[in-house]
């Protein structure tokens, strides 16, 4: 599996992956791919790299993170549907961990608590539970 860094160019093809990531992992994100490009735009713009993973000239995954003093946080992994199970989102976060990240860095990821395979998958790989957020949505709040 081979790696690159991606550009702006590489907008168009990391919205219709996140596109997918969204509908995957439950995520309530209403966005659809022309804003999720213009927002992968501004993120790459800014603060976030993100890396497209290839195998057999096929785009199989791509990770969306951010580096900070202390820590690298992970905001996106994604494996394409059909070549989910192969190990290629492990070798992916042992490529970044090796390759792309510093080795002296925190290294953080927030996953939908619904989201069991992603949780299961992030502990499989060497992450452990740190915390946990809970909400009230404003629809759901009852007069007291």
């Amino acid at each position: 599996m081979t790696f690159w860094f991606a550009t702006a160019d590489d907008c168009p093809l990391l919205a219709e992956l996140n596109h997918q990531l969204i509908q995957d992992e439950g995520h309530r994100s209403r966005m659809r791919v022309a804003e999720l490009e213009r927002r992968m735009r501004d993120w790459l713009a800014g603060d976030y790299r993100a890396v497209l993973f290839e195998e057999r000239s096929e785009v199989v995954a791509y990770a969306l993170f951010r580096e900070l003093p202390d820590e690298v946080y992970v905001r996106q992994l994604f494996v394409v549907r059909h070549r989910r199970r192969e190990g290629i989102g492990r070798r992916a976060v042992d490529t970044l961990r090796t390759e792309v990240w510093p080795k002296d860095k925190r290294l953080t990821v927030e996953v939908l608590v619904a989201n069991e395979r992603g949780v299961a998958f992030w502990r499989s790989v060497g992450y452990a539970d740190y915390a946990l957020t809970l909400e009230i949505l404003p629809d759901s709040r009852r007069d007291q």
